[in-house]
């Protein structure tokens, strides 16, 4: 759980600097500043899938679920958000 709470706070610090008030040291890309976000993000993804793994957990047939879920309980909930237009 350590090891998940360090990279979901790597992607944390990325989102504030990329999408937030924050802002890096040194000048460095948006292609690179989200290279390193896609590389965080898949860090995280890579600790849930072992955390999965160590306890017995089928990942995919838990996310079809959860997609299952997502996909009726929220069907109509964002499609007036004009933030996500």
């Amino acid at each position: 759980m350590a090891i998940l709470t360090e990279e979901v706070g790597e992607v944390a610090r990325l989102m504030a600097r990329i999408y937030g008030e924050q802002s890096f040291r040194d000048q460095i890309s948006i292609d690179e500043q989200k290279n390193k976000l896609a590389d965080e993000l898949a860090d995280v993804i890579w600790v849930v899938t072992c955390l999965a793994n160590q306890t017995g957990i089928d990942l995919e047939d838990s996310l079809k679920k959860n997609f299952a879920k997502k996909n009726t309980r929220d069907s109509e909930r964002h499609k007036e958000n004009d933030k996500l237009k």
